[in-house]
């Protein structure tokens, strides 16, 4: 190990920048977040960065460098691309045994600036010790994706009840255990979901001795049209933390095999006229598995508030008192669209956009279709495929012009994206020609012409 990671504590410290242009700019912002009182030596000094003097309470001198600059400063940065005048800093102040940073040149420092994940209090730092920044940096972002923000509200909470914790457990083996069943429990869920008096009241109880909740928690996740990168974080943390999944016929393999690998795995999916598994068997299915103290996903493709049921599943939890979180997906509409090219909106096309299922609860099709001709603006129809000629038929019947763009996507986002183009009058034979699989979302409206100008995502199938 070349460099031995450490943590700096500079708030209230003098840090000398020598430097004042972007560079300099850059490494004062973080001396500045640590709270360091900045002193900036330069001939000229950026705005941005006198501003960054000015709030830390440093100060700023105008001329060039001379030694008695280091007087009273406990970290030194040398920020120029001067090379012989950073070489002379670094030389002053490991003549002094002042930690130096020379930017660009690990040859010259004793310490280093690591590629920073803050999730204050809870900070990460990442270095190759100056061999390849930048591999540092692209890490740092991918740990950027696997820690949510909320990370460092849970270590604010454990900060407030170390104390009482640890004069609880004065073994250490004790505390340890304790704080690893608080992160990975019911405790870290409330507050990373946002619920941080939640957690703090279970927290309490926790440390009062207080009987252990056996309740579980049932999420209702979005897992997105299908292509497994357009799951949201906090989507994939409690698909990796469930004990059970239930998921449906819209969720790809590709996002089932992303949930954790031990965890039960229930199919409840759902065809039309064919269900099954009744939603009000689902419904009892999640009141039944949180009561055994389960966490459970359930999975659902596209956003559960879309076309999902999603509504019906918590109106059922709430009634029996369950803990439930709703995790909003990319809805199939804004996905779909996107991969094919089509924008839903555009000033000179649509200025609204209309979500419509394409059967009723009833399994008919009787929608209001003269609120659905108006014109300027784009239709999306949700499981439309099988009522795709009574659709378009409809739309013309009612005012829509037969010469209106339409187009038919079939598994949207995925390899087996395909995509057919025509009009409200030729579209249904169109797709009646090829062996077309659901899902499928079909599309209205003027926005649908710029498909050839915009298309940038080709999956297996050809497209038509």
């Amino acid at each position: 190990m070349e460099f031995l990671p450490l943590f700096h504590n500079l708030r209230g410290s003098r840090v000398l920048v020598v430097g004042g242009g972007e560079i300099a700019l850059r490494k004062s912002r973080l001396l500045a977040d640590a709270g360091a009182v900045l002193r900036v030596v330069a001939p000229a000094i950026e705005p941005q960065l006198c501003e960054l003097i000015l709030s830390s309470g440093g100060e700023q001198i105008l001329r060039g460098y001379v030694e008695s600059d280091l007087d009273g400063c406990v970290l030194i940065i040398a920020a120029t691309d001067d090379e012989p005048l950073n070489a002379q800093v670094s030389a002053d102040a490991h003549r002094r045994c002042v930690p130096v940073n020379v930017v660009d040149a690990p040859a010259l420092c004793s310490v280093i600036f690591p590629a920073i994940v803050d999730r204050s209090p809870l900070v990460i730092a990442i270095s190759s010790g100056g061999d390849a920044p930048v591999l540092a940096r692209l890490i740092r972002a991918k740990i950027e994706t696997w820690i949510p923000s909320t990370y460092g509200q849970l270590a604010g909470l454990a900060a407030r009840f170390r104390t009482q914790v640890k004069g609880l457990f004065p073994d250490v083996q004790q505390r340890r255990g304790f704080w690893e069943d608080v992160f990975q429990g019911p405790i870290a869920d409330r507050q990373l979901a946002g619920q941080g008096g939640e957690a703090e009241r279970l927290l309490l109880a926790k440390i009062n001795g207080e009987a252990a909740i056996t309740t579980g928690e049932v999420y209702l996740v979005g897992a997105g049209p299908g292509d497994p990168d357009l799951l949201t974080f906090r989507a994939l943390r409690l698909m990796q933390q469930a004990d059970v999944v239930l998921y449906d016929r819209l969720v790809a393999p590709a996002i089932l095999e992303l949930c954790r690998r031990d965890a039960e795995r229930v199919y409840v999916g759902k065809r039309r006229a064919d269900h099954a598994v009744p939603q009000e068997q689902i419904n009892q299915q999640l009141v039944t598995l949180a009561k055994q103290g389960k966490r459970v996903v359930r999975l659902k493709g596209g956003d559960p508030f879309i076309f999902g049921r999603g509504g019906e599943e918590i109106e059922e939890l709430a009634a029996h008192g369950i803990p439930f979180q709703v995790v909003p997906g990319i809805t199939a509409a804004s996905g779909c669209a996107a991969y094919a090219g089509i924008p839903l909106t555009h000033r000179d096309y649509a200025q609204s956009v209309r979500f419509v299922t394409g059967h009723l609860k009833d399994g008919t099709s009787n929608l209001p279709w003269n609120d659905l001709v108006a014109p300027a603006q784009t239709l999306v129809f949700y499981m439309g495929l099988i009522g795709l000629p009574i659709i378009c038929e409809q739309l013309i019947k009612h005012g829509r012009s037969a010469d209106t763009p339409a187009a038919l996507i079939q598994q949207g986002t995925t390899s087996n994206q395909r995509v057919f183009t025509g009009t409200l009058a030729d579209l249904p034979t169109l797709v009646a020609e090829h062996e077309v699989h659901a899902p499928t979302l079909v599309i209205v409206g003027e926005v649908v012409l710029l498909r050839e100008k915009l298309a940038w995502f080709e999956g297996a199938q050809s497209q038509v």
